[in-house]
């Protein structure tokens, strides 16, 4: 909204980057946006990045899950959640296919807190 408001100056978008510490290239998409759609243009649409393909009710039994402990879904060499295993367990219990960058974003919090009445998923290691 900085950037509106310096627009609606007759501020320069060179000028706009500098003050508000960013690139060039973006100050120059901003004035393109507000110059076509005013200043609600440049409102936020929120989070980037793709939803969580996991629905509430999936990321609780996800969660209860991991609980139970990787022996009880056939990892019995240690007793440690991996982002691999997590993304192998979706893909078993669910049938949806999970990356292992996907499952620990999921783990740490970034999907799963904002969804989940339990707080989260149990974390994981970052080991494979």
């Amino acid at each position: 909204m900085q950037a509106a408001e310096l627009f609606q100056q007759r501020i320069k978008p060179l000028e706009v980057a500098r003050q508000l510490r960013t690139s060039r290239k973006s100050a120059y998409q901003r004035h393109r946006l507000w110059r076509e759609g005013g200043r609600e243009a440049l409102a936020s649409r929120g989070p980037g990045g793709s939803r969580c393909r996991l629905s509430l009710r999936c990321l609780e039994k996800l969660a209860a899950y991991l609980e139970q402990g990787p022996a009880a879904h056939e990892w019995v060499a240690d007793q440690v959640w991996t982002a691999a295993r997590v993304a192998t367990l979706i893909g078993r219990q669910f049938h949806v296919p999970y990356s292992v960058s996907g499952a620990t974003r999921l783990c740490t919090g970034s999907a799963s807190a904002r969804r989940s009445p339990r707080g989260g998923l149990p974390s994981v290691t970052s080991r494979p």
